[in-house]
């Protein structure tokens, strides 16, 4: 018998993090020693606080049931999100109707297209972008539309350039600052704009803000929801992953428009029974408890990147340096101009075990350059850019 995958499933690209993981496992395979920066999965600890808060839950026999909507702990978490809403960036948000926790905020981006995509509904997503932004749109049978980022724009669509054509048809406008994987950044300003643009075309905006955390220096990242009149037309996804170091834990959040909230509400509400309790408990801990140990996750980050773009630049290899999270987006270097990003780092982690993130792994625009991830010590970082120095000086 013959198996075949749905056609949507054929509209994929490559993932690329697959390719690299078989890399990895041949540099590792021959006795060489990998230093990875191709994903974005943190590795500093879940705070104490938290750990234990998941303990002592886990030790409660009404745990282990289905969560519920109605039940006591659920909405102590919603009541939490909206609160830490409002500490963080003065947004007054209702718990029970704007509020929506998730099983990590991708499986909510994905299960949101599956709520309101139509055969041919076009969703216009930023590229490059984080894969879901636009893996999710292929997935629900939508049309996807790329909008080209570009270092001259600093990494922002240029929304009043697009075919008016192509935006009469278009039902939802991907967007996500500070951004993953070209570190750029924006002000409210930005925001306003969008809101303006969005809600004079009927257009929904859903604003991905993992990383509003993960800032340095005097940059401080705004809610979308900020916006005036932004909660007329849009949401904004958040996760506790990057900020908590709960990236396996899979807590994350939607808040926004309530009638947005209640649809996505109604499609999870088919297919997942919601987080395991013990999690929303951890959940609560979190966002309610002492907030240092963000500061010093962010600290780290920090110290992190100034070790591994200084020395990056001394090598020879001249990269920005981000305001915002614990990314770097860099250009191939000239002399490797032949190659495209994937063939780059594969020849990188062949002749140095160091692992970047092609940048066509974050769709069309993406090309031409590569994203490292910070998450390694910096003695590791230290080394990485050592052997890529080494690379480059062997090349030239």
């Amino acid at each position: 018998m013959t198996y075949a995958e749905a056609n949507r499933m054929k509209r994929l690209p490559p993932y690329l993090f697959t390719i690299m993981d078989e890399l990895k496992r041949e540099v590792m395979e021959r006795g060489g020693d990998v230093i990875d920066l191709g994903m974005g999965s943190p590795d500093q600890p879940t705070p104490n606080h938290v750990v234990e808060a998941l303990a002592e839950a886990a030790r409660t026999v009404d745990m282990n049931r289905y969560s519920r909507r109605d039940g006591e702990i659920e909405k102590k978490l919603r009541k939490a999100i909206a609160d830490w809403y409002e500490q963080r960036f003065n947004v007054t948000l209702n718990p029970e109707t704007e509020v929506l926790p998730l099983i990590g905020s991708k499986e909510g981006v994905a299960h949101f297209y599956l709520s309101f995509l139509n055969n041919d509904d076009i969703v216009l997503v930023p590229s490059p972008a984080y894969p879901i932004h636009f893996n999710g749109v292929i997935l629900a049978g939508g049309i996807l539309y790329n909008i080209p980022l570009k270092p001259e724009n600093d990494f922002k669509p240029q929304l009043d350039k697009l075919d008016n054509h192509v935006v009469s048809r278009s039902k939802i406008l991907s967007l996500s600052y500070p951004h993953n994987p070209t570190c750029a950044v924006v002000d409210l300003d930005f925001f306003e704009r969008v809101t303006r643009w969005a809600r004079d075309r009927d257009i929904i905006v859903t604003h991905d803000n993992a990383y509003s955390d993960i800032v340095f220096g005097d940059y401080k990242a705004p809610s979308f929801l900020q916006a005036k009149g932004a909660r007329k037309i849009g949401i904004e996804f958040h996760t506790a992953s990057k900020s908590y170091n709960m990236a396996g834990w899979r807590l994350g959040f939607v808040v926004g428009n309530a009638e947005i909230v209640r649809i996505l509400e109604k499609t999870k509400s088919y297919v997942d029974f919601g987080i395991f309790r013990g999690v929303q408990c951890a959940g609560i801990a979190a966002l309610t408890g002492p907030q240092d140990c963000v500061a010093e996750t962010v600290k780290t980050y920090e110290k992190r990147m100034t070790v591994f773009v200084n020395g990056l630049k001394s090598a020879g290899w001249e990269v920005p340096r981000p305001k915002a999270t614990f990314y770097v987006w860099a250009h191939i270097p000239l002399k490797f101009s032949a190659l495209n990003s994937l063939e780059f780092c594969k020849l990188m982690v062949e002749e140095t075990g160091v692992v970047g993130a092609p940048g066509t792994g974050f769709g069309e625009y993406g090309e031409g350059f590569l994203r490292f991830a910070m998450v390694e010590k910096e003695e590791r970082l230290i080394e990485a850019v050592r052997r890529i120095g080494e690379f480059l000086a062997i090349r030239t």
